[in-house]
């Protein structure tokens, strides 16, 4: 009956790292009721995006990009017969890059591209850059090692104020790791959290 004696406790290592891969779609609309003019000011905008790109320092290999969508409005059943433009295109140009201060920089720096006429299109849910921190399999062990550590000095507490020595572990168990934006203003500041529990032995 000594061994059904038991604490179990949890341990908890929450750390702080800058993201290392961004994923940033520009997107841009353009409108017209001309499908060559609507293609040429496709080719034209992203031409300026392109070098405004290698103007910050965005190599050729960190971005793609996918054809237009295209959209017909008379091709619509349900399209207003008093619309201003036959034909709207968006054209998405993709950056994936290991650059993350570099990206964030031209972010800033994108607005100065209104000037030239690009309107961007910045409120739809896909258009925002997005941060990933992938470098968890590096962090782990440390992590773990916090939790495990932090659990014990728990067990430790727990005994003492019972009269109780702290026996070997009875069973762990390592809880899954998260990563979560610090918050909505620090996207590129990613949190990773882990608890451990552990059950330890009690002896008098």
């Amino acid at each position: 009956k000594q061994f059904d004696r038991s604490v179990t406790v949890k341990g908890l290592s929450q750390k702080e790292f800058k993201a290392n891969i961004v994923l940033w779609p520009i997107k841009f609309a353009v409108a017209s009721n001309d499908l060559n003019d609507l293609n040429k000011q496709i080719e034209s905008n992203k031409k300026t995006i392109i070098e405004f790109l290698k103007e910050n320092g965005i190599m050729e290999d960190e971005w793609t990009i996918p054809a237009p969508s295209i959209n017909d409005k008379l091709a619509n059943s349900y399209s207003n017969e008093n619309m201003r433009f036959r034909y709207s295109a968006n054209q998405t140009i993709n950056v994936y890059s290991k650059n993350v201060e570099l990206v964030r920089s031209a972010i800033l720096n994108i607005s100065t591209l209104n000037k030239k006429g690009i309107l961007f299109r910045v409120n739809d849910y896909d258009s925002k850059a997005q941060y990933f921190f992938t470098n968890l399999n590096e962090v782990k062990p440390i992590m773990i090692e916090e939790a495990t550590r932090k659990a014990r000095e728990v067990a430790l507490k727990f005994a003492k104020d019972s009269n109780s020595k702290l026996g070997k572990i009875k069973k762990a168990r390592q809880g899954q790791f998260s990563i979560s934006s610090r918050d909505q203003n620090t996207q590129h500041i990613k949190r990773v959290r882990v608890v451990s529990t552990v059950e330890y032995y009690l002896d008098d």
